[in-house]
């Protein structure tokens, strides 16, 4: 007889969600209670449990597989009806929102800390989708924390371990837990949106040539059963494709400094046609051309202008949307078609609700993420198949489709300069003191620049009218430059300064510009009015990007 123990406890006074949930040291989690604490208070906010259904998987990093059963019994203890769980607890995060809307779950729980290192060692997270198949939004998220802070017992069932490698159900005490192929819904989603026999022509017949590295993280056999096995790409098109829980002491971050072998194959000689990655939960992405990146700003701009393309948007776009500081260039193809465009906080949560209200299609962010109205969260092997299409179309290669692109519309040099590992204080301190400028930045010359305007973002949410403030400080220069300053929430040690630098350029003669080149007199700038080498004792980023 299976029996639900009530057990006391106390509360912790960090569990405070950001913008992707919790996310720690797994040292943290694995303390006495505290994942156990989390969780309850998630049930506890929720309106009603009796009848529902929950989706629960991971990426599949250290300590997935023994919260995944702790949450199994914690479900069954607070009257889930049904649990339907990854097989082997994987999930990329984008299936994991597939699954909530396809099966009309009540939510889900997805763990991952996305792009952070994994391992004994790494970093272990913890989020809540809510029954739109999205994150949840902050209002949520806040009362959560608030019961993280009252929790004074949790609920789990006296059982046994699950064993969740078999598809199939089993029942423990009253809830059907139901072991799922995470693949199989998630692929025939894609085939309504995409054209796989186009796809599979452009492999097969056109000779083709691509390289995928899953960085041993959850889309692996994603990529294979899509990829190799269902659209004809060679055997061996993915690289790091078997999911490790340590991603193989590698930080499965999609872009040009953590996928370095990715991209020292795509600018090397006999070059595949087409290079991509994608992170350790799946919902970011990163494309590259013979001796070309794409970046993540510039990526969004093409999905845009050569939507037609695909089957499942050739009915045409309502909107689209990106985050505030990702580049403009998605404003230009938006302005030329048409089409509304939306600039949000970033945090996926905030395309939401312009999403479930139909106004956009497409959406991004400069930090590798970009998706659709098909789910409710950034999926990167979604973004690749798009890429894919349109090659498949337009049978020219990435770099001349980038080349024609930035032709019609101007390019936009961009890149991320991040200051890592910073005292939180001294960093608040640095962005606290910026917001006192941005009153009298307004016409000051500093050298050939001139700052046209200087705020604090503040987004008023056009369908709910919620008022979301200290999103960043931008400083917008008179030649459609910008300077954005903002504070990073997805890591777990110190804090992190993110700095945007971004330059448009319309003379097609100078697109061909190093980027770093390009953005080299804004870099100084950035610096300059942040007081960044003094502040921080910097005088270079840890990463640019």
């Amino acid at each position: 007889m299976m029996t639900v123990k009530i057990i006391p406890t106390s509360p912790f006074s960090d569990q405070r969600p950001g913008t992707s949930g919790l996310r720690k040291k797994v040292s943290v989690f694995k303390q006495p209670h505290y994942l156990e604490n989390f969780v309850q208070s998630i049930f506890d906010t929720l309106p009603r449990l009796g009848g529902q259904t929950l989706v629960l998987g991971g990426d599949g990093r250290f300590y997935n597989g023994q919260a995944i059963q702790c949450i199994l019994k914690m479900s069954a203890a607070n009257g889930f009806e049904r649990v339907l769980v990854g097989c082997d607890g994987l999930l990329s995060t984008p299936a994991a929102s597939a699954v909530i809307r396809k099966r009309g779950a009540s939510g889900g729980i997805i763990l991952s800390a996305s792009h952070n290192p994994a391992g004994p060692d790494g970093d272990f997270g913890i989020k809540y989708n809510g029954a739109n198949g999205g994150p949840a939004p902050e209002s949520f998220t806040d009362d959560i924390y608030a019961r993280s802070r009252e929790v004074r017992a949790y609920r789990i069932l006296d059982a046994a371990d699950i064993d969740v490698s078999r598809i199939g159900e089993t029942v423990l005490s009253e809830t059907v837990v139901e072991i799922i192929d995470p693949i199989t819904d998630y692929i025939a989603l894609m085939e309504t949106l995409f054209d796989f026999d186009g796809i599979r022509n452009l492999f097969v017949r056109g000779g083709f040539r691509m390289r995928f590295d899953a960085m041993h993280a959850v889309t692996g056999p994603y990529a294979r059963s899509l990829l190799e096995d269902g659209l004809g790409a060679p055997k061996g098109t993915v690289v790091n494709g078997v999911p490790r829980s340590d991603f193989g002491g590698q930080k499965p971050d999609p872009n040009l400094i953590y996928a370095h072998d990715l991209v020292e194959t795509m600018y090397g000689a006999n070059a595949p046609d087409c290079g991509a990655a994608s992170d350790g939960d799946g919902d970011r992405n990163m494309i590259l051309g013979r001796a070309i990146f794409v970046t993540p700003s510039d990526s969004l701009a093409v999905l845009t202008a050569n939507a037609h393309l695909a089957p499942g948007y050739r009915a045409g776009l309502a909107g689209v949307a990106r985050s505030m500081p990702t580049s403009c260039a998605v404003d230009e193809v938006a302005r030329d078609i048409g089409i509304p465009c939306f600039e949000t906080p970033t945090g996926w949560k905030f395309f939401g609700n312009l999403l479930d209200a139909g106004r956009i299609s497409l959406c991004g962010e400069e930090s590798f993420g970009t998706g659709s109205s098909h789910l409710r969260e950034k999926d990167g092997l979604w973004a690749v198949l798009f890429w894919l299409n349109i090659l498949a179309v337009r049978r020219q290669s990435i770099a001349e489709i980038m080349h024609d692109h930035w032709s019609r519309y101007g390019r936009h040099f961009y890149s991320r300069h991040d200051y890592e590992d910073i005292d939180p204080d001294v960093a608040q301190e640095l962005i606290d003191a910026l917001r006192l400028r941005t009153t009298n930045l307004a016409g000051r010359r500093i050298g050939n620049l001139v700052i046209g305007h200087s705020d604090d973002f503040q987004y008023i949410d056009p369908i709910d009218h919620n008022v979301t403030s200290h999103q960043g400080v931008r400083v917008l220069l008179d030649n459609k430059s910008r300077i954005i300053y903002r504070l990073s929430g997805t890591g777990t040690e110190g804090a992190t300064l993110r700095v945007y630098l971004e330059r448009f350029e319309p003379d097609q003669t100078r697109h061909d510009l190093d980027t770093q080149m390009a953005l080299a007199d804004l870099a100084a700038l950035s610096r300059k009015l942040a007081e960044i080498d003094t502040r921080l004792d910097r005088r270079i980023p840890s990463i640019s990007t």
